[in-house]
């Protein structure tokens, strides 16, 4: 272990014999100098390599950083130490602070204004932000890669995310407060792996805590508050650890965690407004679907019978014999599939179902080649979708080829009915697909529409519903949407919604992956790297070009 030479100390000051800007102090500092900065603005910029250098302002002094006038950082470092103490650092058209395998120290510093984010650190060095307050940017902190602290800071009134902890960061994030975020609070994706803990997030536009793209942080004795979406969310393929949070009105589930997400929820989190049981999660995932308002009463309906018919079966009270099996009826992209998963999952909570697995087949998955074979391949996925949900999508297609000769389709349907009857409390039949072929469908077999207890009604979504979808799509990949182009994808919508073979939510999907491919062909027209508002920027031209392909 080595130990660093002190430096010089300089002063930086409006008078006679002192230096009279940072910049004249800096290019005459040696390494370890500390320059001492007297009250007063300084409007100027700095931009230092491999230098050892601490900026503190006087005892009882208010300094003012001024970068407003430049389009670059404020304080911008690559290598060495920089330690900023007690200064106020006002950003103009980039960071304020903008620091690259550097030592940084930030203490006591107020940072504001300024494109991206105020604070961004970069590389495999330690740094520390304490007893600091970050406000009126576009982003917060940004750390990418790199260990290290921030303690008793606030981030508020930031246009995009809080705290932003990515390419495997594993630093403490500590007594922390962010309020007033656009997007998320705390966002941790690639690999980021902080433990946050005894921190305030609220009023935030998306997630307080967000965890993404394989993130595992350690999230303990939080509160989680007056969030737009939920208080935490997993995306698919994160972990870490959830304990002693408390998470309150925020979106519904207040944690969500992804199927394939696998962090540890310790019994002493209270996940507040997401209920207490597994069955206020699953309404509340069915809430959160846009549009649907029949079907959601229909659904809620339907637990609130077998809710009533648990509660009598407990009392000791006689129950009749109820199926579970359902029409879903409507066309193609209407959310058909995505409640019936959470059906299933109803199902299991309610405790009527032991398992509540969903198992999607289609005609290929029940029909043989030869006669028999059929039945042997129904009779099998019914044995395994016992005890959860068997989704047979586009049921009418079993019957279209009926009374061919060569068909076994209508095979498929008698091999079912009968099993549907016997199998009754131990497995959900849904049955999907358009209206008027799922009644040819009902036909084929004379016992089959009485295995069915109800139909539900699926209606196409409307263009405001189908620009929300769109719009929540591109949340989640982290796009922004130019609020510009709702008027377009809004009469978009309109002219194709009446088309014979509009598909609803799937066009919507589609026509959002042509819109990110527009994106990345104009991004590439660049010839430079794109900034990360610019990554995530979908202009209405991507969407125009998407709608004409």
């Amino acid at each position: 272990m080595t130990t660093s030479t002190p430096g010089r100390v300089l002063l930086v000051a409006r008078r006679p014999g002192a230096y009279p800007t940072i910049g004249d102090a800096l290019a005459e500092a040696s390494d370890n100098a500390v320059i001492t900065i007297e009250g007063g603005e300084y409007a100027e910029t700095a931009e230092l390599t491999g230098l050892r250098v601490t900026l503190a302002a006087a005892d009882g002094a208010t300094v003012v950083v001024d970068g407003r006038g430049a389009d670059r950082p404020v304080f911008r470092t690559t290598g060495g130490t920089l330690v900023l103490e007690g200064i106020e650092i006002l950003a103009g058209d980039a960071s304020a602070i903008h620091a690259d395998d550097t030592e940084l120290t930030v203490r006591r510093c107020t940072v504001s204004g300024g494109r991206g984010p105020a604070i961004a650190i970069r590389g495999l060095t330690a740094f520390t932000v304490t007893g600091s307050v970050i406000s009126a940017a576009e982003q917060g902190i940004l750390v990418d890669g790199s260990p290290g602290r921030i303690e008793n800071t606030t981030v508020e009134d930031v246009t995009g995310d809080g705290i932003t902890l990515g390419q495997g960061a594993d630093p403490v994030v500590t007594g922390c407060t962010v309020t007033g975020c656009g997007l998320r609070g705390v966002y941790v994706y690639q690999y980021a792996r902080p433990s946050i803990e005894n921190c305030v997030i609220s009023r935030t536009g998306h997630e307080g805590i967000a965890v993404a793209h394989h993130g595992v942080p350690v999230i303990e004795r939080c509160t989680v508050t007056d969030t737009r979406g939920p208080g935490i969310a997993f995306a698919s393929g994160c972990g870490g650890e959830i304990s002693a949070c408390r998470v309150t009105n925020t979106a519904e589930p207040g944690i969500a965690i992804a199927e394939g997400a696998t962090p540890k929820v310790s019994e002493a989190a209270d996940p507040g407004t997401a209920g207490d049981s597994a069955l206020d999660e699953m309404l509340a995932e069915l809430d959160a679907m846009i549009g649907l308002p029949e079907v959601k009463e229909e659904v809620r309906a339907l637990v609130d019978e077998l809710q009533v018919n648990e509660w009598r079966r407990r009392a000791g009270l006689p129950v009749g014999a109820a199926g579970h099996h359902l029409i879903f009826a409507g066309a193609p992209g209407t959310g058909k599939t995505t409640v019936a998963r959470i059906y299933g999952k109803l199902l299991k909570a309610l405790g009527v179902l032991p398992i509540g697995e969903f198992r999607e087949v289609s005609r290929r998955d029940l029909v043989g080649q030869y006669i028999g074979h059929t039945a042997e391949k129904t009779a099998t996925v019914f044995e395994e979708a016992k005890g959860g949900v068997l989704f047979i999508d586009e049921a009418y297609t079993l019957t279209r080829l009926a009374g061919s000769g060569g068909d076994f389709g209508q095979e498929a349907i008698d091999t079912l009915v009968p099993l549907m009857e016997d199998h009754r409390d131990e497995v959900a039949v849904i049955v999907a697909g358009y209206t008027d072929e799922m009644v040819d469908f009902l036909a084929a077999n004379p016992g089959l529409a009485s295995r069915f207890g109800k139909t539900i009604e699926f209606e196409n979504y409307n263009p405001a519903e189908l620009l929300a979808i769109f719009g929540r799509m591109a949340a989640a990949g982290d796009y922004e949407l130019d609020p510009g182009a709702a008027p377009v994808l809004t009469d978009h919508f309109r002219r194709v919604s009446g088309d014979v073979n509009f598909g609803n939510a799937r066009d919507a999907r589609l026509l959002f992956e042509k819109a990110r491919t527009a994106q990345s062909q104009r991004l590439r027209l660049m010839g430079r790297m794109p900034a990360l508002e610019e990554l995530r920027g979908l202009h209405v031209a991507d969407v125009e070009a998407a709608i004409a392909r």
